[in-house]
């Protein structure tokens, strides 16, 4: 265990966790609502330090980061533990289980994916992703440092649901994330999610001026998938800059969720909308659909980057330039 960052005392028997906006007053004892921060004897303690449940080398499409280093490969961990409680939730075996763990310091995370990088893999750094990271605060923050160091890039897979002042202190050594917007409606936040909508959409404001950003959304039936919805969201992340890649992600039941799987008409209809704001709007976890695979040139509207699965093939691009008419395409690597 390591004591953890951002809590004060409020009370003779009480801790407040100021890493996310959840603000958990914890007893002695006691864990915050993620259930990896414990009160011992007026001290605040990550007990999850050093320990992950997953890892493995990744394309960096997986996360998904289209429009980050295509085509290269990244040493991804994961712990347990999630600051929000998704009834849909994926990864719920991690995330709220009790999986195995096993440890693994900071410098011997970095070792691993300098040794995949020095084997040829094309491993190019870390993710912290599978649950989520904002709950391993203090790891990465460490392993981050020692990443770059290193000449790694740090990727954070993450639900944006982190105050500002953690966020801000980390987001100088974290190259790319993805933030998965749930929802544009704090209802759904709410009910769905045990959280709120607001402290995500400002983590997404704060982290597109610093680092490269891409957003994922899983659509759900009947509950985030309207036309309007969909509008709104995309007019939203437009006006923070329109060549910000949005995925809509196919949900299949989980967890605490037994609906159906998403259409696939709605998910070709949210990438129809979404289209129409963005220059970026991708499809996952939907081999059937071919539309929101490639990169296209939002300009000539020719491919410039081909996908088959996680199989990557830059076909018309040269400086991050479309090859037919020259225009701009943003990658960052």
């Amino acid at each position: 265990m390591k004591e953890a960052l951002f809590y004060e005392k409020t009370g003779a028997d009480r801790l407040q966790c100021r890493l996310c906006p959840k603000m958990c007053r914890i007893k002695e004892g006691g864990t915050g609502f993620c259930r990896v921060r414990q009160h011992r004897k007026g001290v605040l303690y990550t007990t999850n330090y050093g320990k992950y449940a997953s890892a493995n080398l990744d394309p960096v499409e997986k996360k998904p980061l289209y429009h980050f280093c295509p085509g290269a490969h990244i040493f991804s961990l994961g712990t347990k533990g999630c600051n929000l409680r998704c009834s849909f939730c994926q990864n719920w075996n991690i995330a709220h289980g009790d999986p195995c763990l096993y440890h693994l310091k900071p410098s011997e995370a970095v070792k691993k994916a300098l040794d995949y990088k020095e084997k040829g893999d094309n491993c190019i750094g870390l993710a912290y992703t599978y649950s989520e990271p904002a709950v391993w605060y203090e790891y990465i923050y460490d392993t981050a440092h020692l990443a770059r160091q290193a000449g790694l890039k740090n990727v954070l897979v993450t639900n944006g649901f982190i105050n500002e002042e953690p966020l801000k202190q980390l987001l100088p050594y974290i190259d790319a994330l993805n933030i998965d917007l749930k929802s544009f409606n704090d209802e759904y936040y709410l009910k769905e999610c045990k959280g709120h909508l607001a402290p995500v959409l400002r983590a997404i404001e704060i982290s597109s001026r610093q680092s490269h950003l891409e957003i994922t959304t899983l659509l759900l039936p009947g509950l985030n998938d309207s036309p309007d919805e969909i509008n709104q969201l995309a007019a939203w992340i437009a006006d923070l800059n329109k060549e910000i890649p949005l995925h809509f992600s196919r949900y299949f039941p989980s967890f605490e969720k037994d609906l159906p799987p998403t259409p696939l008409d709605t998910l070709r209809s949210a990438h129809k909308i979404a289209r129409e704001k963005l220059d970026y709007v991708y499809i996952g976890n939907a081999p059937q659909i071919t539309v929101g695979n490639n990169t296209d040139c939002p300009q000539c509207g020719q491919t410039v980057i081909q996908r088959s699965g996680y199989a990557v093939k830059i076909v018309a691009l040269k400086e991050n330039k479309c090859l037919y008419c020259g225009y701009p395409i943003s990658i960052t690597c």
